[in-house]
């Protein structure tokens, strides 16, 4: 069979490498607007900072967060503070330094969660407590880049729990004027992307009939196997410390 001519064979390569080119520059456009919309999203502010809920939430990854949720138990804004993913937050032991804190607040009100390696894992562990508490409403206290992605993970497990956020502002990460900073600009893609992917695959746990979400989204049917997920336990501070 003879092949075309070379003419013939350019036009072709060309269209295939126009086609390739038109898509990746779709694609980059559809990402660039997904992230401009994700900065607009960054709370800048606290929405509602003195209203009370069941429990206050801190996601460990930095000594802001845990500094702040030890300041809203103790203005009385939650009966309980749940800290989630201890086991990589050293500046754990900071907030529970008997010199911070008053021992008594810390003995009868702070859950140290031990299980959870990322976001979802923080999610899973916390509407875990929430059902075993009896819980309704929570304060998610993390960063401001990060609380987009949070919400999404929180929201998706706890549909009939009232969350709101409370995020902190580090001094290292910039969002405003964020092309101008490097590191701020690197930080606050990598955590578009990874809200995209959570996004993408919540949708796809929503189509599978037996995944994580489906059995917390309801703790209180017969259906829903929490006891599968005992390993997300926590104890108490006094539990762990003897």
């Amino acid at each position: 069979m003879n092949k075309p001519p070379l003419s013939v064979q350019h036009r072709r390569r060309f269209r295939r490498f126009r086609f390739l080119l038109s898509t990746i520059i779709f694609c980059a456009m559809v990402w660039a607007a997904g992230f401009i919309w994700y900065v607009d999203h960054i709370p800048k502010t606290v929405d509602s900072p003195a209203e009370k809920t069941n429990a206050i939430v801190v996601l460990t990854g930095g000594s802001e967060r845990l500094s702040e949720g030890r300041r809203l138990l103790m203005r009385g804004l939650a009966d309980k503070l749940f800290i989630s993913g201890v086991y990589r937050g050293v500046e754990v032991d900071e907030l529970l330094s008997v010199g911070k804190s008053d021992p008594r607040l810390i003995s009868c009100c702070v859950v140290l969660g031990h299980v959870a390696e990322n976001t979802r894992g923080n999610a899973i562990e916390t509407a875990v407590w929430m059902h075993e508490e009896g819980y309704h409403s929570l304060r998610i206290v993390t960063a401001n880049y990060h609380m987009p992605r949070s919400l999404l993970e929180f929201r998706s497990l706890m549909p009939d729990v009232d969350i709101i956020a409370h995020p902190v502002f580090p001094d290292h990460v910039k969002i405003d004027n964020w092309w101008r900073f490097p590191g701020s600009s690197a930080l606050i893609a990598s955590e578009y992307n990874k809200y995209v992917f959570a996004s993408l695959r919540n949708t796809l746990l929503n189509w599978l009939p037996d995944s994580d979400r489906h059995a917390l989204r309801r703790p209180g049917d017969s259906h829903a196997n929490v006891s599968d997920l005992g390993d997300y336990s926590a104890s108490n501070t006094t539990g762990k410390n003897g």
